[in-house]
C-alpha cells in the first residue's frame, strides 16, 4: 500500500473506492475524551482532601474555579460539548462518591463554609461548564444564501 494514499500497489483503489477508515485518529480523539473525564475526576479526588487549606474557603472557590476552566477549555479545545461535559461529568462522579458517608459515619467533606463552597459552588461551576460547551457548540450553524 501506497502509505500516502492509502492506495494498493499498482494505484488502484480498493474496491468501492473507498479508503479504509482512520483509525489512529479515532482512537486519539477517544484519549482526548478520556484524558477530559479522567482530568475532572482527577481534580475532584484533591479537591476532596485540600478544599480546606488555606484562609475560609479560598482553596475551595479556586477548586470551583479550576473545574469550570477545564470544562470550558475542554470544550473548545475538542469543538464538541462533550469536551465540556466529561470533565464535569469526571469531577460530579467522584465527589458524589467521596462526599457520602460511609457506615462508619466519617466524612471527607465536613459541612464548614468551605465544604459547602466546594461542593455546592464546585456542582455550580460543573454544570455551568457544561452549559457553556452545549451552547457553545449546539448552535444551529447558518448557511449563506449566496443572494447577498
Amino acid at each position: 500500500m501506497n502509505s500516502q494514499h492509502g492506495t494498493p500497489p499498482g494505484g488502484h483503489s480498493p474496491p468501492g473506492g473507498q479508503r479504509p477508515a482512520d483509525t489512529d485518529g479515532r482512537a486519539v480523539t477517544v484519549a482526548a475524551y478520556v484524558a477530559l473525564f479522567v482530568l475532572g475526576a482527577v481534580q475532584a479526588l484533591i479537591g476532596t482532601f485540600q478544599y480546606s487549606q488555606g484562609p475560609g474557603p479560598l482553596v475551595a472557590i479556586c477548586f470551583d474555579v479550576a473545574i469550570l476552566v477545564t470544562c470550558i477549555l475542554g470544550s473548545r479545545g475538542m469543538r464538541t460539548a462533550l469536551g465540556g461535559v466529561l470533565p464535569a461529568a469526571g469531577w460530579l462522579v467522584v465527589t458524589l462518591v467521596l462526599s457520602t458517608a460511609p457506615a462508619g459515619g466519617s466524612v471527607l467533606v465536613t459541612a464548614t463554609v468551605a465544604g459547602e463552597w466546594f461542593l455546592f459552588g464546585g456542582a455550580l461551576s460543573a454544570v455551568a461548564g457544561a452549559v457553556y460547551a452545549f451552547a457553545r457548540w449546539s448552535r444551529p450553524r447558518r448557511r449563506k444564501s449566496g443572494l447577498e
